[in-house]
């Protein structure tokens, strides 16, 4: 939980360490709920470490997710996920907090794995529909450089990675960050948005709460307000405190039609 390198190396050598530190310090196993934190596209761990807080008090074992985001791609990410589900023997139920690319990581992972352990998720600001600012960016030199074959798969195409991803079988909420005005925060993103992200992208059809805040993309997990509907969706399966739950169905109506 403290995100401390102990070792590196080969797996085999990590593990030759983990098992000296297990001994060493007398630590139980593992038990109860677990919360993995998936940080978004160049991003570290350390982004969710104020919600991670949060959660612990809660009393999840906190298990803060850290992948190599901006040099391989969603698929190969969501292998190293599999192999922390894998490790987390003696948990008996798991539950996923994501911010952005996070939550498509769980959603790739779902295409080729299961584990019946796992019960909800809150996805922060996750492009589920293809983020236009990839699309917009995906021929860039710069852009390329910085975020990596990831980023080429965050586009909005019907043929890519992102339409090809199951929706998830679990309890799952949805958290967008607005700017509470037609032109949102970017002129280049349609609708109101996050500055990056288009609120209608994050809207994945099934999810069985979803609400919006005011705020910008890479800020979403620290607000008192995330915080908050994050904590009480894990424990009761709703966002709000009071009221109804807004869920998102699996058929949504053309955009003319809810105007």
């Amino acid at each position: 939980p403290g995100n401390v390198r102990r070792a590196w190396g080969g797996r085999e050598d990590c593990e030759a360490k983990l098992e000296a530190v297990r001994a060493q310090q007398k630590m139980a196993p593992m038990s109860g709920k677990a919360v993995v934190l998936l940080h978004g596209i160049v991003r570290t761990a350390r982004s969710m470490s104020r919600l991670g807080q949060q959660l612990e008090e809660d009393g999840c074992t906190v298990v803060p997710f850290e992948y190599p985001s901006t040099r391989v791609g969603i698929e190969e990410s969501a292998e190293y996920l599999d192999q922390v589900i894998d490790g987390l023997e003696g948990i008996s139920e798991i539950h996923f907090v994501t911010h952005s690319m996070g939550g498509l990581v769980v959603r790739a992972w779902l295409k080729s794995h299961h584990d019946c352990r796992v019960g909800r998720m809150v996805m922060l600001g996750v492009p589920n529909l293809g983020a236009c600012m990839a699309d917009r960016l995906k021929a860039n030199l710069i852009y390329r450089v910085i975020y990596g074959p990831a980023g080429q798969q965050l586009g909005a195409d019907p043929e890519g990675l992102i339409a090809a991803l199951p929706t998830p079988r679990f309890e799952f909420a949805v958290i967008a960050g607005v700017a509470e005005k037609p032109g949102g925060y970017n002129p280049l993103v349609p609708g109101d948005d996050d500055g990056t992200v288009a609120l209608e992208s994050t809207r994945l059809p099934g999810a069985t709460d979803f609400a919006s805040v005011k705020g910008l993309h890479s800020f979403l997990m620290l607000q008192p307000a995330v915080i908050d509907y994050t904590r009480r969706f894990l424990r009761e399966g709703r966002l709000r405190k009071e009221g109804p739950r807004q869920p998102i169905p699996l058929e949504q109506p053309a955009a003319a039609e809810r105007e």
